[in-house]
């Protein structure tokens, strides 16, 4: 009897093994369509122990439902619960330099992973870490508000996003200028239920920059402008003012400058103009000017003058140094300085009238710099006109404005005594009077060394 009981025994451990191993595949087949979470099944003989959480109570009851009549299941042993509820429903998003992290809770895990997914698609390659957990307790159209807030994450430099119930809080700083905005605009179509608590995103500094490069002979502008109109009046006033230099414009479009900004941004080029190289950099309302001044006088003179042009409420930072003084030069390359200065651009005055215009302020820096070169130099300052207007009228204007950059340079530091004005009126024309062009030749100041 021994034997034969032996032999019984093997005969029924070698039948049940396949029949639990069939039983357990077939009862996690009858589970495919439905959404659970940390499913584990145990099969007995032909007793199956099924634990699981479950989304819903009629998911839970339609899971077990689906054990229990898999054929050759005798005996269900339910151990299946629900997912927890979350009160409040918290999800987060959460950006820094690195990373962005999603935290919180997701629905269901299907949400969940498409809100991964998305993210890891959508944010340009960046690291997201899934922190998130599931909960029951979702309000109706959650995934849609997450899909749309994640959009927003795009849009910021750093920051968080969080959605408690319906309601939506935001913090952090935005990308680029206008992102602020924008995602203010995105926020409108946030699913029928949902709210915006607070959006304490801040937009990133207005930066205007202008650098002066002598080797190059360039100034090149970047960062932004407020509207076309600005950009056109700022680059006009470039090239007016740098008079030897190629203006680079790298200049965009882009909301939130500060109130005046062109005229501020306009003067602020004025003071760089007078600098042998420097930097500009304007951020919202606050201005920083660095380089070096031809010499000590214009070095002075901007330090104390450049916030005279800017609203009460900016702020301006000098940092003037002055350029180590050239060595003396004879009366013959004083002559030829002169003459190349004077060829790249002129000085200019306002209409009929001897007053000179700001612009010429960096010509004439760069004038009164080779007069101190040759400094036993006597110096003719000659006026010239266009043929337009009386030949009295003419001559008596041409001597006012030799007689006012005389009166400039004087005011700069250097001797009157070196200086002749002298007024030609329209009697030596260097081009034909019967055109614009001709005219503004035409209408010139002189440096002739005697």
């Amino acid at each position: 009897m021994i034997p034969l009981a032996v032999m019984w025994g093997i005969a029924a451990w070698n039948n049940t093994l396949p029949l639990e191993a069939d039983l357990s595949a077939r009862s996690a087949a009858a589970l495919k369509n439905t959404v659970l979470d940390k499913t584990r099944i145990a099969v007995a003989g032909r007793d199956v122990s099924f634990a699981a959480e479950a989304f819903s109570e009629e998911g839970r009851r339609d899971a077990v439902t689906a054990v229990e009549t898999v054929p050759g299941v005798r005996l269900v042993d339910d151990l299946t619960r629900l997912v927890p509820e979350a009160k409040p429903f918290v999800w987060n998003a959460e950006r820094d330099v690195v990373r962005v992290t999603l935290s919180g809770s997701a629905p269901l895990p299907g949400v969940k992973g498409r809100l991964v997914e998305v993210a890891r698609k959508d944010l340009g390659g960046i690291e997201v870490a899934d922190q998130m957990g599931l909960a029951r307790g979702a309000p109706p159209r959650f995934e849609n508000a997450a899909m749309l807030l994640l959009d927003q994450v795009g849009k910021l430099k750093d920051g968080k996003i969080t959605v408690s119930d319906t309601s939506v809080s935001l913090s952090g700083m935005a990308r680029e200028l206008g992102g602020r905005e924008a995602i203010a605009a995105a926020l409108k179509n946030l699913p029928e239920g949902f709210s915006v608590a607070t959006n304490d995103i801040k937009a990133p500094p207005y930066i205007f920059q202008a650098y002066k490069d002598p080797v190059a002979a360039t100034v090149t502008l970047t960062g932004y402008v407020p509207d076309n109109t600005i950009h056109a009046a700022i680059a006009t006033a470039a090239g007016r003012k740098f008079f030897g230099e190629k203006v680079v414009d790298n200049l965009k479009a882009s909301i939130g400058a500060p109130a005046s900004f062109g005229n501020s941004v306009v003067a602020a080029l004025g003071a760089l103009s007078r600098l042998s190289t420097g930097t500009l950099v304007v951020t919202d309302r606050e201005v920083k000017l660095s380089g070096d001044a031809l010499y000590e006088g214009a070095a002075a003179d901007i330090r104390a003058g450049l916030g005279k042009d800017f609203p009460k409420t900016w702020q301006y930072k000098p940092e003037i140094t002055v350029k180590p003084a050239a060595g003396p030069v004879d009366g013959t390359v004083c002559q030829q300085l002169f003459s190349e200065l004077l060829t790249k651009g002129r000085i200019r005055f306002e209409p009929k009238r001897a007053n000179i215009d700001p612009d010429s302020a960096g010509l004439l820096d760069h004038l009164i710099e080779t007069a101190l070169r040759c400094p036993n130099a006597m110096i003719e300052v000659a006026g010239h006109t266009d043929s337009d207007g009386e030949d009295s009228f003419n001559q008596a204007l041409s001597e006012k404005r030799a007689q006012a950059v005389i009166d400039y340079l004087v005011k700069a530091g250097l001797p009157s005594d070196r200086f002749t004005a002298v007024g030609y009126g329209s009697t030596q024309p260097v081009a034909g009077n019967d055109t614009d062009e001709g005219k503004a030749q035409n209408r010139r100041i002189e440096f002739l060394v005697r």
